[in-house]
């Protein structure tokens, strides 16, 4: 008996191990993989001057409409049975349609917000609280409760950093799939699947084999940020206290 196709969405913000994860995912040989799909129509529409924006406009798609189709309706690429998305929480837009969330099996990557700041302001001093994605991530997870009447799994980075195998095989059985080793370890590269910003972003993915110890990181957060701060530390806490252990 053949196994249902399975379409896992797993939402994170910025400066987060979402890479790796797809890495993780990408290394099993019944899983294709996505890379931010969204990503495209959100510079268009908001005019953010990334690096290569103008770029990965030219080659993405920025209708949502088409971009909800290929993630849910559409055959599965490769003709594999799982399809990995890596999403990322502020470039779902307000006006883009919910509805569709439910017909994907969502799962929530989280970060602390103090180091996925202190990571941030590396790039970009001067963050808004809506680029950082926190609020966006618990807005989606609510919806998807909301609407499916379960919670769903939530991992945060340091767990997986510190114990990769446990707490994947934790979100591998949360999610219905069974856990497979390869997604421990992987080659060294880009692959494929990156988006075409992978050259200004991904130099440390490009060189990993597996998920990076967890380090502390060292720092404070600055007193102009504190308010944004502690926004996303609200939120953050929130999903927290779902994580998968």
């Amino acid at each position: 008996m053949t196994s249902p196709p399975i379409r896992i969405a797993m939402w994170s913000g910025p400066r987060n191990i979402s890479t790796a994860m797809m890495r993780a995912w990408g290394n099993r040989s019944d899983t294709t993989v996505i890379d931010e799909p969204f990503y495209a129509y959100y510079l268009e529409r908001t005019g953010k001057g990334h690096p290569g924006a103008a770029e990965v406009i030219a080659a993405g798609e920025t209708d949502w409409s088409k971009i909800i189709g290929d993630l849910t309706k559409e055959p599965i690429p490769g003709g594999k049975r799982i399809f990995f998305q890596k999403q990322m929480t502020h470039h779902l837009l307000p006006e883009i349609d919910r509805k569709w969330l439910v017909d994907l099996t969502n799962c929530f990557l989280i970060r602390d917000p103090r180091e996925v700041l202190l990571s941030y302001i590396k790039k970009n001093p001067g963050p808004a609280l809506g680029d950082l994605g926190f609020v966006q991530q618990r807005e989606i997870f609510n919806f998807v409760r909301e609407r499916t009447h379960t919670t769903p799994p939530v991992v945060d980075a340091r767990d997986v950093q510190q114990n990769p195998e446990p707490i994947l095989r934790l979100l591998c059985n949360a999610i219905g799939v069974s856990f497979d080793k390869t997604m421990l370890s992987w080659p060294p590269g880009l692959r494929e699947t990156d988006g075409i910003w992978a050259r200004h972003w991904y130099d440390a993915v490009a060189i990993s084999t597996s998920f990076e110890p967890y380090k502390p990181r060292e720092g404070d957060v600055p007193d102009s940020l504190r308010q944004v701060y502690e926004q996303c530390r609200q939120c953050y806490e929130e999903l927290y206290q779902h994580r998968l252990l």
